[in-house]
C-alpha cells in the first residue's frame, strides 16, 4: 500500500510527470573519504564548571599570526587565580567538524554516539560553522547600520557554506521571528534587512552638547572640562554662584552616564541571552558583535557586572566572541552628523582625543575575556571576517579538575591563564575567566511580569486540553525534541490557478512508534497527535492544524509518513510540525523554511525539487529503470542508501514560447561540485499547458561516498538566455 506521502506526491506532480520520461545520465563522482555520522548529548557544555572537569579552548599563535601545531599538553602551563593545575584532558580539534563533538564528549566522559542513553538522533554527517552575527544598533549611527548591512549581505551571499548556520541578532530585538539559526540565506537576508538606525536613548537637551565622553571627564573631576561648562553656564545664567553652575554640570553629566549604563546594560543583557540560548548548538560558535562602542566603567560597575556574565555565559556555551567596531577606521574628528561644542580653548580636546579608547574599551574586553579577539580600526570588515573564521578553525581543548565551587547565590570569578612554557614568542588566546556558578537570575522585566500574570490568569493559554498544550509547547521550542525522531520536507508548485502549494510531508521513525506499541496491551494501532503551523517572517501563524493520526502496525516500513498541503501567497515561510505518541507523551519536532516566488511575475522559476528512492526491491524483474516518479515514495528524510538511486523532479515556469530549455544537474559535497551532467533538452511535445514544463530523472548512488550532499538543478531558457537555479540537501549513508 503506498504511504499518504506518496498519494499525495501523486496527486500534485502526476499530471505533468506522466508525460516525461526519466533520464539517467552517467556520472563519475570524485573520490572521497566516508565520514561517520556522530551524536551530541544536548546537555553538553563546552565549559561546563562542575564537580567533575572545566574546560576551555585555546588557540596558539607565531610571530606572523600562523596557528601553532603540533603541541603537546606537557608544553602547557594552566593557571586558575593564580594556582598551577594539571591538564587532565588535551586534544587537538578542528571546529565545524563530526570529529568535534566526538572529541568534546570525550573530555567531559560523556556516552559516545549511539551508546544507550543518547538524547538525540545522529547529527548530520558533515558538520559546518556556526556564526552569530549581533547588531548593537543600540549603539550604532545609521552610517555604520547601512555599512554593517553590506558586509553582513556579503558574508551571507559569499562565506555562508553548504553545511554552515548562522544567525543574524541585535541588541534592540528588532529582527524578531528571524533571529534564529538557519542555512537559508532567504531568511538571513531577510534578518539583515531587519536592521535598522535606532533614535538615541540620551535625554540630554541643554547646550552646549556634551558629550559621553566628556561626562566621564567630568565624573573623572576633570578640571578643565567642568571649568569649561560652568563658565558657559555662568555666561547663560550670569548671577549663577560658581559652586551652584557646577553642581549643575555634575548633576548634568550624572544624568548622562546613568542612561548610557542603561543602555549598555540593555545591550549586554540581549547579548548574554542570545550567548546562552545557543548552548544546544553543538560544538564552537564564533559570535561577531558589532558596535559604535560604548562606555564601560561606570562608578557603580554595573556595565563590567555585565560583561563578566556575557563572559561566563560564553565559556558554558562554547561562544567566541569578535567585536567589530562598526565605524571602521576612526580618525577621532567629529563628523559633519555630530553635535559637538564650540571650544576655541582647546579645554575639551583631551577628551575628544581620549574618545575612541573609551568607547572601544568594552569591545577589547568582550574580545579578550571570551578567547576572541578586537578586530577594530579597519575599513575592511569583510576580510576582518574572513580571517576570523579561519584563524578559529583550529584549537587545542584544555580540561582540568576545579578544587571547589560556590553556591548559585555567591558565583565567584575565576581567572585563567595559559602558556605555552620556554616559547615566550608565541601568543596564546584563551577565555579569561568564568564564574564559579551560574549567576542568579535577574527581576523580571515589566513585560516579563506582565506576560506572567496572563498566563497565571489563563493556564491554558487558549488550549482546550494537554494534548493542546503540549503540542504547543514543543512546536514553539527553539531547538528540535527528538524523542520520535521527526523528519520534515517542504516542496511547493504553481497550481494552474497561479496560487502556490506548499507540500509539507512529515515522517516519524517507525521502530520508535512500535516499541510503543509493543509495549501496550492491544499493539495493533498507536495514536499520535500531529500539529502543524506555518509562520511568515514576521512571527505570524498563518495556517495551522491539529489532528490524531492512528498508525496501524501491519507494515515494516521505517518510517510513518503523512503530507499537507498548505495554499499560501508568495513570500518566506517557516513550517513547524509536532508529533506526540498520546500512550508516553513523547514528542518530536521539526521545522524548515520555504521562500515562495511569485509567478505571475513573469521570468524563468524552478518550483522545488522534490526527491524520491529507488531501490533494487521496486522494480520488478527484468524492468529498466524508467518508471514514472509518482510510483516511489517521496523520501521525506532526504537520507539515502548507497544502494539505491535518487529520483528527482521539478517544474520549469515561465519559459519562452516555443520552448527551448536546457537543464543541467550538479551534485555539490562542501560546496564543491562532485558530478556535473551534461546538458539536457526538456521536452514539451504533447504537454497541455506549455508555461508549466515538467522533468523528472534518477542518479545511482552507488560511487558517492556517504556524506552530506546538496543537488542543484539549473535550468536555461536558451531564448531568453534567462537561468533560474534551485538546490536541496540530501544524505548518503
Amino acid at each position: 500500500m503506498p504511504s499518504r506521502v506518496a498519494i499525495a506526491l501523486q496527486r500534485l506532480l502526476a499530471p505533468a510527470l506522466a508525460l516525461c520520461l526519466l533520464a539517467t545520465p552517467p556520472h563519475t563522482p570524485a573520490q572521497q573519504q566516508p565520514t561517520t555520522p556522530q551524536q551530541q548529548d544536548e546537555s553538553d557544555e563546552v565549559v561546563r564548571v562542575s564537580s567533575q572537569l572545566v574546560q576551555t579552548d585555546v588557540m596558539v599563535f607565531d610571530k606572523s599570526g600562523k596557528f601553532v601545531d603540533g603541541l603537546k599538553p606537557e608544553q602547557f602551563e594552566l593557571k586558575v587565580d593564580g594556582k598551577p593545575q594539571p591538564v587532565l584532558f588535551f586534544e587537538r580539534i578542528e571546529a565545524g567538524t563530526v570529529d568535534e563533538d566526538a572529541q568534546l564528549a570525550a573530555a567531559r566522559g560523556l556516552s559516545r554516539p549511539g551508546s544507550p542513553g543518547s538524547k538525540v538522533g545522529p547529527l548530520p554527517l558533515d558538520r559546518g560553522r556556526s556564526v552569530i552575527f549581533f547588531a548593537d544598533d543600540l549603539h550604532m549611527a545609521p552610517a555604520s547600520v547601512h555599512s554593517i548591512r553590506r558586509t553582513l549581505l556579503r558574508f551571507v551571499d559569499e562565506e555562508v557554506g553548504q553545511n554552515d548556520e548562522a544567525m543574524v541578532a541585535s541588541a534592540s530585538g528588532s529582527v524578531g521571528f528571524l533571529q534564529q539559526f538557519t542555512d537559508n540565506k532567504a531568511v538571513l537576508r531577510a534578518a539583515v534587512g531587519r536592521i535598522a538606525p535606532r533614535p538615541t536613548s540620551l535625554t540630554d537637551m541643554e547646550r552646549p552638547a556634551m558629550t559621553v565622553s566628556q561626562a566621564v571627564a567630568i565624573d573623572r573631576n576633570d578640571r578643565q572640562v567642568i571649568d569649561y561648562y560652568v563658565e558657559a553656564l555662568q555666561r547663560e545664567m550670569m548671577r549663577l554662584p560658581r559652586e551652584t553652575a557646577e553642581q549643575m554640570v555634575r548633576t548634568r553629566a550624572d544624568s548622562m552616564l546613568r542612561q548610557t549604563a542603561q543602555v549598555a546594560v540593555n545591550t549586554l543583557a540581549s547579548l548574554e541571552s542570545i550567548v546562552r540560548w545557543s548552548s544546544p548548538v553543538p560544538g564552537r560558535k564564533i559570535l561577531f558583535f558589532v558596535s559604535d562602542g560604548f562606555v564601560s566603567n561606570t562608578r557603580d560597575g554595573v556595565v563590567r557586572d555585565r560583561l563578566r556574565r556575557v563572559a561566563d555565559a560564553a565559556a558554558r556555551s562554547g561562544v567566541v566572541i569578535y567585536s567589530l567596531d562598526a565605524q571602521g577606521l576612526r580618525t577621532n574628528q567629529p563628523d559633519s552628523s555630530s553635535e559637538v561644542a564650540f571650544d576655541p580653548s582647546g579645554r575639551l580636546s583631551a577628551s575628544q582625543l581620549g574618545e575612541t579608547s573609551l568607547m572601544q574599551s568594552p569591545l577589547y574586553e568582550l574580545a579578550a575575556e571570551t578567547g576572541g579577539r578586537a578586530l577594530l580600526n579597519t575599513n575592511t570588515l569583510n576580510r576582518a571576517v574572513t580571517g576570523a573564521l579561519k584563524e578559529t578553525a583550529r584549537y587545542y581543548l584544555l580540561a582540568w579538575r576545579p578544587e571547589g565551587e560556590e553556591g548559585r547565590g555567591n558565583p565567584k570569578y575565576r581567572k585563567v591563564e595559559v602558556s605555552v612554557k620556554e616559547r615566550p614568542e608565541l601568543k596564546v588566546v584563551v577565555r579569561r575567566g568564568f564564574l564559579s556558578a551560574p549567576p542568579p537570575d535577574p527581576p523580571p522585566s515589566k513585560r516579563d511580569k506582565k506576560k506572567q500574570q496572563q498566563e497565571a490568569a489563563s493556564p491554558d493559554g487558549g488550549a482546550k486540553s494537554e494534548i493542546e498544550r503540549e503540542l504547543r509547547a514543543a512546536i514553539k521550542a527553539p531547538f528540535p525534541r527528538t524523542a520520535i525522531p521527526t523528519s520534515l520536507s517542504l516542496g511547493y508548485v504553481s497550481a494552474p490557478n497561479n496560487s502556490v502549494v506548499l507540500s509539507a510531508s512529515v515522517e516519524l521513525d517507525a521502530e520508535e512508534v512500535r516499541k510503543v506499541a509493543g509495549a501496550a496491551a492491544a499493539p495493533t494501532k498507536t495514536d499520535i497527535d500531529i500539529a502543524a503551523i506555518v509562520i511568515d517572517e514576521k512571527g505570524n501563524v498563518v495556517k495551522g492544524l491539529q489532528q490524531e493520526w492512528a498508525v496501524a502496525h501491519e507494515a515494516k516500513s521505517k518510517g510513518l509518513a503523512y503530507t499537507y498541503n498548505f495554499a499560501l501567497p508568495p513570500g518566506l515561510y517557516q513550517v513547524r510540525i509536532a508529533a506526540r505518541i498520546r500512550r508516553d507523551g513523547r514528542t518530536g519536532t521539526a521545522a524548515q523554511w520555504a521562500e515562495l516566488p511569485d509567478v505571475t511575475k513573469g521570468g524563468l522559476a524552478l518550483s522545488s525539487i522534490f526527491l524520491g528512492e529507488r531501490t533494487s526491491a521496486d522494480a520488478a524483474p527484468g524492468e529498466k529503470p524508467g518508471v514514472p516518479i509518482e510510483n516511489v515514495s517521496l523520501n521525506v528524510a532526504r537520507r539515502f542508501a548507497r544502494t539505491s538511486w535518487l529520483r528527482f523532479a521539478t517544474y520549469i515556469y515561465n519559459a519562452a514560447a516555443p520552448p527551448d530549455v536546457a537543464l543541467q544537474v550538479q551534485v555539490f559535497r562542501d560546496d564543491q561540485p562532485v558530478f556535473t551532467a551534461p546538458l539536457t533538452k526538456v521536452r514539451h511535445e504533447g504537454l497541455p499547458d506549455l508555461t508549466r514544463l515538467p522533468y523528472a530523472a534518477e542518479l545511482p548512488l552507488s560511487t558517492f561516498p556517504p556524506g552530506r550532499y546538496v543537488l542543484q538543478v539549473t535550468a536555461i531558457d536558451r531564448a531568453t538566455k534567462a537561468l533560474a537555479v534551485q538546490r536541496t540537501r540530501f544524505d548518503i549513508e
